[in-house]
């Protein structure tokens, strides 16, 4: 298996490295994945290849460059796309500019750039998109500025044609689009095959580099070692080649006209070492000319018609102890019940509930011919016909019925029930899981490839269901009692999975909305174990959520005390994961610390509990966000994501809060 270089890959905090280098590679572009642009944006980024412009006295330069061709006044309205770490934003705002706004793709960059803003006192707002799809209303901006060789990642020509028609849309009539990129003409003769370099005392980077097959991509190769833990990260990237007659063809395909060049940027760099892509920079800029976008009249509002989905009460529920809903259960039902209808009261919706289970199907036919329904809130996380495995059936039945819902699509619930496919997928982007080894069906020995203290789970599974006190093993004769009481409970033919016991801090996080546009983290929470006697396992399993009479039952939830960097590592990863996995709208992420307080990711919930003492809501409370408000604000994010509304769901200020 090729491994997919993440950009988390270089921010674990503490954890010991586990990186190693592909070898000799003969096909360079044969590695490239066909996101790299999502991972690789990072710290060692920053010193790697952003250390070659990351020079006050250069940005200087570039902004009055700038500023010459374009003869901008302070009053313009300013999109720095692809912005990175901000440096010509700053440096914009710095001289006076009112009106900036800078978005990139990478979360860790425009954090750097938010810090960095906060710290001088300037006003601007930086948020994390995508170019492909930019979050802003038609005839926004007077320049869009898209520099520092921020042009040409994707795999295809299509997609960078999408980010110029995105541009040409947001941009007003007679708008300017000022672009750099490197230099293809000079690149395809010029470009280095190999060089390597000191990046610190104890950091130093081998490069290598090739033509794709089609010899429209320059291909890159960047393994990064540090002399005493070995190799950080080996990771492969692309940029698409253009000169400058490509460009302005691809730029007038957009709708751009008035395409001009304006000479060559050549950073007058100090590091005096390999410049790559940025060594020399072909400079143009293009103007929009286009009616104004008419305005959208809004019409008064009506009621939104939402169903809600949930369990079927009337059946059997294997998860519960007594096998069927019980009088808590009820109970929640009707806090969810006052809840929705406090909305209705004040935000114009109007909520029907189906729960029935054997006419699910037809219910929701007939609901939908009669424009009884714009959106479904999808509760159903008990599972279609309280089946958990069928969790994903209510929100594929929905997709085949053609009616929009609130939550995670079906794949994403596939992907995140299957434990042992999660921890692949985030070994895979770098981030850091415990260890373990599956047992199959079939298998009746194995080895453990690790130590004890050792948990015992079911590979698939919710709730916790299987997860008790006797599923902490510390020697080979308990661990062997684990299995076969989940073999027990699950039946022979299910796997099993056997990871190492972590014993540092128990972490939830909590997203509310859909990254990298609008979303909120909300605050981490830890699990406080204090209240277990002696010699009990710390962990949060099926008796502290369906068994009163166990100790494990008065566990509390508290805020996480955490160290910052350790706090911004797990919150990029959640962020990554959650984009990678297909989550939507709601998520929550659970975490452990080892012994030695590094973080490891545990499980991935994309459809997480929403009772009102859960701890999504516990989160949202410790934020000052009510019960009612965290079912509004998923409604609200959904709608947004369907399109369904085109209003923001959150304020600049919660954004901004995001200290991460």
């Amino acid at each position: 298996m090729i491994r997919r270089t993440s950009k988390s890959s270089v921010k674990e905090v503490g954890h010991k490295n586990r990186f190693r280098s592909l070898g000799p590679v003969l096909n360079l572009e044969e590695h490239v994945p066909s996101d790299w642009w999502r991972y690789i944006f990072n710290s060692t980024y920053l010193k790697t290849d952003a250390d070659v412009v990351e020079d006050p006295n250069i940005t200087k330069n570039e902004v009055d460059l700038f500023l010459k061709i374009l003869k901008l006044t302070p009053e313009g309205k300013i999109l720095d796309l692809c912005c990175g770490q901000g440096r010509h934003s700053l440096e914009l705002a710095r001289r006076g500019f009112q009106n900036i706004e800078g978005l990139d793709r990478s979360h860790y960059l425009i954090q750097k750039a938010k810090a960095q803003a906060r710290i001088e006192g300037l006003n601007i707002r930086f948020r994390e998109g995508d170019a492909r799809k930019l979050p802003y209303p038609p005839d926004t901006f007077d320049v869009v500025l898209l520099v520092g060789n921020s042009f040409g990642y994707f795999e295809t020509i299509q997609d960078d044609l999408k980010v110029l028609k995105e541009i040409f849309r947001v941009l007003k009539p007679r708008g300017q689009l000022l672009i750099d990129v490197m230099n293809g003409k000079y690149l395809r003769e010029y470009f280095q095959p190999r060089s390597w370099e000191w990046i610190d005392k104890k950091h130093f980077v081998c490069r290598e580099r090739s033509l794709s097959l089609d010899k429209q991509r320059l291909i890159s190769r960047e393994v990064v070692t540090h002399v005493e833990k070995g190799v950080v990260v080996d990771q492969f990237y692309a940029e698409r080649i253009y000169t400058e007659e490509s460009l302005s063809e691809v730029l007038k395909m957009a709708g751009f006209d008035n395409v001009n060049f304006h000479g060559v940027i050549t950073p007058n760099s100090q590091r005096k070492q390999d410049l790559g892509m940025m060594e020399k920079r072909i400079i143009g800029t293009a103007t929009v000319h286009k009616e104004w976008t008419p305005v959208k009249i809004k019409r008064k509002k009506t009621l939104k018609k939402v169903v809600v989905t949930l369990g079927d009460p009337m059946k059997p529920d294997p998860l519960k102890p007594s096998g069927k809903f019980d009088n808590d259960d009820f109970y929640t039902i009707d806090q969810l019940k006052s809840a929705l209808r406090e909305l209705e009261k004040g935000e114009d919706y109007r909520f029907t509930y189906l729960t029935n289970h054997d006419s699910l199907i037809q219910d929701l036919i007939k609901i939908r011919e009669k424009g009884d329904v714009e959106l479904v809130f999808n509760l159903c996380d008990e599972g279609y016909f309280n089946d958990a495995r069928k969790e994903l059936h209510v929100p594929a039945l929905l997709d085949i019925l053609g009616i929009p819902y609130t939550g995670s699509g079906p794949q994403s619930l596939a992907y995140c029930y299957d434990k042992s496919l999660v921890r692949g997928v985030a070994k895979e982007m770098g981030i850091p899981v415990p260890e373990a080894f599956f047992i199959k069906p079939e298998d009746t020995t194995f080895q453990l490839p690790f130590g004890f203290p050792v948990i015992v789970k079911p590979n698939f599974g919710d709730s916790s269901f299987g997860i008790t006190q006797k599923s902490v093993a510390y020697n080979i004769e308990e661990l062997m009692n684990a299995i076969s009481e989940i073999r027990g409970k699950f039946g022979y033919d299910k796997p099993i999975l056997v990871e190492e016991f972590l014993t540092g801090k128990d972490l939830s996080v909590g997203i509310i909305g859909n990254p990298p546009e609008d979303y909120i983290v909300l605050s981490i929470i830890e699990q406080d174990y204090s209240c277990l006697p002696e010699g009990f396992p710390e962990i949060c399993g099926y008796e502290s959520k369906w068994l009163p009479e166990s100790p494990y039952w008065n566990i509390k939830s508290v805020p996480a005390q955490l160290p910052e960097e350790k706090k911004k590592f797990i919150i990029g990863s959640c962020l990554e994961l959650s984009e990678r996995l297909e989550c939507r709208d709601y998520c929550r992420f659970d975490w452990r610390l080892d012994s030695e307080g590094n973080p490891k990711l545990l499980e991935v919930n994309p459809n997480p509990g929403w009772c009102w003492d859960g701890h999504l809501a516990k989160m949202a409370e410790i934020e000052g966000i009510s019960y009612t408000e965290m079912l509004k604000t998923i409604l609200k994010v959904a709608e947004r994501r369907l399109k369904l509304s085109e209003e923001p769901v959150f304020k600049k200020s919660q954004m901004e809060e995001q200290k991460v």
